[in-house]
């Protein structure tokens, strides 16, 4: 069983993941693929810094995600550009560790960014976690110290409420206690599993 999980930018859909993880499915993180693919000594990293400058290197040498997150996300053609790149990488890496699954596994593709890329029907169920925008931009104000110009930028980088929506199989709302939470996930998953 092949599941795509999504949901916007602070919905809670890492903790979503981890309720899977817990409960028995084999979780992919896309954004956990992606920084491995960029990593010091990796052709990802030289093609990124090929396209966009040293600049975007840390003091380490490492990729500067904060440096390349204020160059893309304003900027369509930049984050195009960078998904060129990283993207085929981390379709690699994916249908690796897919093969590594056991027989018969749930397994929980975690892909931010699934409504965005068209892929969603590669997939036998579609998950979303949804929040509405108001809630985004709190958790983002709250947890991560991002400005309200920062939280509102990153949501119109991404697929609208609706455009996931549309593409889920199971919604997810995520406005709830974390025991509401927990519970939707496992009668989401014992009907993965069934």
């Amino acid at each position: 069983m092949r599941v795509g999980l999504t949901g916007g930018v602070a919905s809670g859909k890492s903790t979503v993941a981890g309720i899977l993880r817990e409960l028995g499915a084999v979780v992919i993180d896309a954004d956990q693929l992606a920084r491995e693919v960029v990593e010091p000594g990796t052709p990802g990293l030289a093609a990124v810094v090929e396209a966009f400058g040293p600049e975007v290197l840390d003091a380490d040498g490492g990729l500067d995600r904060a440096k390349v997150g204020s160059i893309v996300f304003g900027d369509a053609e930049q984050r195009r550009r960078l998904e060129a790149i990283v993207h085929p990488l981390v379709f690699e890496l994916y249908a690796a560790r897919e093969a590594e699954a056991p027989e018969g596994a749930v397994v929980v593709h975690d892909i931010p960014l699934l409504a965005e890329s068209g892929r969603h029907q590669e997939f036998d169920a579609v998950v979303v976690v949804d929040v509405p925008q108001e809630v985004q931009v709190e958790r983002m104000l709250r947890d991560r110290g991002w400005t309200a110009e920062d939280a509102s930028g990153r949501i119109a980088a991404q697929a609208t409420r609706d455009q996931r929506r549309a593409i889920a199989t199971h919604v997810i709302d995520n406005t709830g206690s974390l025991e509401d939470l927990r519970a939707r996930v496992a009668e989401i998953y014992a009907t993965l599993t069934a």
